[in-house]
């Protein structure tokens, strides 16, 4: 046979990403912010696994032309999407590419003087943000270098059209946290003003990521970078000071590939962790942890929903299988789809129980997905 053929879209596992839920979610995001503060939307490693093409042209569909990601080639393959608008890289990136920030009009948020210096001597003129460290201590300059932070204007190359910090615990309720973070507002506001009486144009001012939207709406800033929770989850599962109005846009199914009866006494899966009181009905799904499933979720409380009922991951998680015990979902057939994240009749598993199973957060999860997953996006189109 000549002709191609194509695996379906659902025949192992697979995203849906609701289009329609992340619309949601921006209105909810900008019902928090001032009408004078732009979203800047953070897209960086491929939209936190939801596929930063589409979500970067339904963000736009929304009246959003402002995007920061990690790297410059993430910046670069956004351009080709997203040929308006602003692209906000916030990595290091290095002078050798500072060709691709300059043919692609991407702005570079500069890590320090040095950094902002190499970049000024490759020649290409350059649009750049300043990074400000205020007691995160990854990227930026400290505020006591005021000297280093007034040198990146006089960069002749350089053109400042922002200064941004990042909120080390915005995230965090607890009272000293909330003092650290107030702590690093104030002594980056004690920057701008520097530098506002001393004459420079210190453009668009940022520091509020997801939490610092809904934590801390009262700081005055130009933009804000919601990340995560443009795609209607927490970190983990958190209280915020305003409470959030998001809809999951994610959700993670596979297919039920055998169905058989195990024995007490019974194991399954390898190294036998798992061994059966009594008999059960096991059945054997079509994903592992090659496509994100995290490994650490063997025997530690990992759930999936079969017919409508949520159901235990048993025995060690595979490379490209895991194994539920589906005695009390009813009739359970090879073909039938399991839930892992997302919901099933009137069950839910949500993103911030798989990363509380694997020790880690949304953010890790989402990101790992796998890209053997096909992504499948849905949207009422009017």
């Amino acid at each position: 046979m000549s002709s191609e053929v194509i695996p379906s879209e659902h025949g192992r596992a697979w995203i849906e990403i609701d289009l329609d839920a992340l619309a949601h979610n921006i209105a909810d995001i900008r019902s928090r912010t001032p009408d004078n503060c732009e979203i800047m939307a953070v897209i960086k490693a491929n939209a936190y696994g939801h596929g930063a093409e589409r979500i970067a042209k339904r963000l736009v569909g929304e009246g959003i032309s402002t995007f920061a990601v990690a790297t410059v080639t993430e910046g670069v393959e956004l351009r080709s999407c997203v040929p308006d608008g602003d692209i906000l890289i916030l990595g290091c990136t290095l002078p050798k590419d500072a060709g691709s920030l300059y043919d692609n009009n991407l702005i570079q948020l500069v890590a320090d003087g040095a950094h902002a210096k190499a970049l000024d001597a490759t020649g290409y003129k350059l649009r750049v943000h300043i990074a400000v460290d205020t007691g995160m201590h990854r990227l930026g300059v400290e505020p006591a270098n005021f000297a280093g932070i007034e040198g990146i204007f006089k960069c002749g190359n350089l053109t400042v059209e922002g200064v941004a910090t990042h909120l080390a615990s915005p995230d965090s309720l607890d009272e000293s946290d909330i003092c650290f973070t107030r702590a690093q507002m104030e002594s980056f506001y004690a920057v701008v003003r520097k530098l506002k009486d001393r004459g420079y144009n210190t453009g668009k001012l940022h520091a509020q990521s997801s939490y610092g939207i809904y934590n801390y709406p009262d700081l005055a800033c130009d933009y804000i970078r919601p990340g995560i929770m443009l795609f209607g989850v927490h970190s983990q599962a958190d209280d915020t000071i305003i409470k959030t109005n998001l809809e999951p846009v994610l959700s993670l199914r596979a297919v039920i590939a055998q169905v058989r009866r195990i024995e007490a006494g019974e194991s399954v899966s390898y190294g036998r962790l798992y061994t059966a009181d009594e008999p059960i009905m096991l059945a054997t799904v079509g994903i592992g942890y090659a496509d994100g499933i995290p490994r650490q979720m063997t025997n530690n409380g990992g759930m999936s929903i079969v017919n409508g009922c949520k159901v235990p991951i048993i025995g060690r998680i595979c490379m490209d299988l895991l194994m539920l015990d589906v005695t009390g979902a009813g009739l359970v057939k090879a073909g039938d789809v399991a839930t892992f994240i997302g919901t099933d009749g009137d069950e839910e598993i949500r993103c911030e129980e798989v990363a509380a199973a694997a020790g880690t957060i949304t953010n890790d999860i989402l990101c790992r997905l796998g890209v053997r997953l096909p992504r499948s996006y849905l949207e009422n189109i009017n």
